[in-house]
């Protein structure tokens, strides 16, 4: 399943508007900020999709009934241009936990690339919600490798994937690649056209040198 919060008139459109803004990006502190509060709002559209029970909670006058969630969530990235995006998810989820993937282009002469997976901090998968999150899908590639990775750790119950941006490329790669069957895609917009260096456009650059400046 593919979900299009772009798609709907909320507040969410201005965070993403401003994302793309190239006025805008040369705040590092606010590109970060809108990276999060996507991230938030994704969150809060995530979990109308978990298992709740009743609880009875103690207040200081009684005892009130209140659906919460049973799940057990595990929030995923994939370093560094998820740690905002990520942090969103995280500042709703509060309780979850967390698991971090440094994976990256390893560029060849002639342009084109291979991804490289270096390591992975991650508690057990088995029976969890996975929210695995990257501000970009480009070429799908980087959120196969993560996915796959995470799946050495157990097996999940579901995973959602999150990112802002998804080309149209990308998009297909995953539904071609992973287990649709047990995976939710959650996005703000789809592109159409991929560069020659498998960037979006009209995307919105590299999001993680607007976030936390240029690499060598």
């Amino acid at each position: 399943m593919i979900i299009n919060l772009g798609e709907q008139n909320s507040v969410f459109n201005q965070f993403v508007a401003e994302i793309r803004d190239e006025k805008i990006q040369n705040d590092s502190m606010r590109f970060r900020r809108n990276l999060e509060r996507t991230g938030e709002i994704f969150a809060y559209e995530i979990s109308k999709n978990l298992d709740y029970e009743n609880r009875e909670i103690q207040t200081p006058l009684g005892i009130a009934n209140v659906r919460v969630f049973t799940n057990k969530i595990l929030l995923a990235t994939i370093l560094r241009a998820g740690l905002p995006l990520h942090q969103g998810l995280l500042n709703i989820f509060d309780s979850a936990e967390n698991a971090y993937i440094s994976a990256y282009r390893k560029y060849h002469k002639d342009g084109s690339f291979d991804i490289k997976f270096e390591y992975i901090s991650c508690p057990s998968t088995e029976n969890k919600i996975i929210i695995l999150s990257d501000p970009m899908l480009a070429t799908g590639a980087s959120m196969e490798l993560a996915y796959k990775a995470l799946l050495i750790k157990g097996k999940p119950l579901h995973t959602h994937i999150v990112t802002i941006i998804a080309s149209k490329e990308g998009i297909n790669y995953i539904s071609k690649h992973l287990p649709f069957d047990n995976i939710t895609v959650w996005l703000g917009a789809i592109d159409d056209e991929l560069t020659v260096k498998s960037y979006i456009v009209p995307g919105l650059g590299d999001a993680g040198d607007l976030a936390f400046g240029g690499k060598e």
